[in-house]
């Protein structure tokens, strides 16, 4: 018969992997359900501050182990294990995300998985199951809600256009002050139309769903961040660092529905708020010949 185009064999050579996905994520969920508010639950803080528990290193070590028999030519980058394996197809594990609340007894918290080709995420999984949710894409399919691939429902971002209409979701202020990002969030904050800190993962899905008009964190590495990026993005949003560069490496992040994301970029730049403000009351900027 004819030959298939290029991309008709891309979008179909992922339909194995995405179904590789939520098997781990189904035995993620198993583990994580387990563990939730167990007694013995043991907890410890990492070099960087964070929280780690065993659970967090169970869901990672079985999802390692089940890579390693069905996917063993993959790398696999994970939170908590050193990086393995070599080669453009890797995989990329946040085996809890949100253990802050995990150990607190809160039920927000999920296990993210992608897998990257190249720079490029192609499919992401995320699974809450103490929300009963899953959310799930990949390149050139869409994006999707549901407990399982066949109870599957599309999601898609907002229409909303201006900030004062907008629905913004964040996790902290940590870190914006630091970055010097500060003044514009702040102004973001008091600007939007409604603000809640829904945090971590689930503000940038809630964007993907169209429930929220944008999402900003201003710390991320990139286990917190893959799985994330193309489910926004297979929703027809946009997702970038904070610099408005595409993808789930620079620093932080911004989701959005796409029509709010240049703005976004514009008023969380460095600086950029307290120049305005400095502006508006008449101080020079250094190197100006006001006098």
């Amino acid at each position: 018969g004819p030959a298939r185009p290029d991309n008709l064999v891309a979008m179909a050579s992922y339909t194995d992997d995405l179904r590789l996905a939520h098997l781990l994520a189904d035995n993620a969920d198993s583990i994580t359900e387990s563990r939730f508010k167990a007694q013995d639950l043991r907890i410890e803080t990492k070099t960087d501050h964070t929280m780690v528990s065993d659970a967090d290193r169970a869901v990672e070590e079985s999802i390692r182990k089940t890579l390693t028999i069905t996917r063993p030519r993959d790398a696999v980058h994970g939170e908590e294990y050193s990086d393995t394996g070599h080669g453009p197809r890797r995989w990329v594990i946040d085996p809890i995300d949100g253990t802050a609340n995990f150990v607190r007894g809160l039920p927000v918290w999920a296990t993210l998985i992608a897998l990257l080709i190249g720079d490029q995420v192609r499919l992401g999984v995320v699974s809450a199951p103490l929300l009963g949710r899953r959310w799930w894409a990949s390149e050139g399919e869409g994006a999707f809600t549901g407990k399982t691939l066949l109870k599957a429902t599309p999601i898609h971002v907002s229409g909303v256009r201006r900030i004062p209409d907008a629905f913004m979701s964040y996790s902290s202020i940590d870190g914006w002050i630091s970055g010097g990002r500060g003044q514009g969030f702040v102004d973001l904050l008091r600007d939007s139309g409604r603000t809640r800190a829904f945090g971590d993962f689930w503000s940038h899905l809630l964007v993907a769903e169209g429930a929220v008009d944008y999402a900003c964190e201003p710390e991320l590495e990139l286990h917190d961040k893959a799985a994330l990026d193309v489910i926004v993005r297979e929703a027809g949003g946009r997702f970038t660092d904070l610099d408005g560069v595409p993808g789930p490496y620079g620093p932080g992040a911004i989701s959005s529905n796409g029509l709010l994301h240049d703005e976004l970029v514009t008023r969380l730049a460095p600086g950029a708020a307290q120049q305005e403000f400095e502006d508006t009351i008449g101080i020079p900027r250094p190197g100006s010949d006001v006098r």
